[in-house]
């Protein structure tokens, strides 16, 4: 058994943006990026690029975040968002 599970982080939360309407999409996206400790990450799934996201994201949290594409497209796009 191991002890070191505490020092690992938290598997990062999935959120799956494609079922969500246009315009509750970037309000839902930021109440969860808000939620993260510094640490935690959380994957976003979309059916598109949210490349604008991240524009915004970088406007309005500065320096807090690291942007990882895991997959891209063409029709499922997963991005990893860390918080730093």
């Amino acid at each position: 058994m191991s002890q070191s599970t505490a020092a690992q982080p938290a598997r990062p939360i999935e959120l799956d943006v494609r079922v969500i309407p246009p315009r509750d999409k970037h309000p839902t996206i930021f109440r969860a990026f808000e939620d993260l400790k510094k640490g935690e990450s959380m994957i976003l799934i979309n059916d598109h690029d949210p490349r604008p996201l991240r524009y915004q994201l970088e406007a309005e949290h500065p320096g807090t975040f690291e942007w990882t594409y895991q997959a891209q497209g063409p029709e499922i796009w997963r991005v990893q968002i860390a918080r730093k």
